[in-house]
């Protein structure tokens, strides 16, 4: 068991991109040394798995968070930015339009 709870300290981060088939090796191996029952493997080899899922979604979230974090120092315009600008010019190019045609 100490093996298993070293094993799972040395994922770290990289448990977020735990595969099926690697959870299941990694407890095949301890089932083969016999520090858990085949019963404990199969909850061992699911239980990493949602492990690894929440922490692959809290990684996109704090990889997201600092993206948008780091386009707004950067002072990039959004997507909705040019979208309200694109809006504005429409708007000024029917304007000039109309005062050409007064003319």
């Amino acid at each position: 068991m100490k093996e298993y709870l070293r094993k799972i300290g040395l994922l770290g981060l990289g448990i977020a991109v735990l595969t099926k088939e690697k959870a299941e090796e990694i407890a095949n191996e301890l089932i083969k040394k016999g520090e858990i029952s085949q019963e404990e493997g199969v909850a061992l080899a699911e239980d990493l798995l949602k492990q690894a899922e929440k922490q692959g979604t809290e990684l996109n979230k704090k990889i997201d968070a600092q993206v948008k974090k780091t386009i707004k120092k950067i002072n990039l315009a959004s997507q909705d930015d040019i979208k309200s600008l694109e809006k504005k010019i429409k708007s000024l190019e029917k304007k000039i339009d109309e005062l050409k045609k007064d003319k």
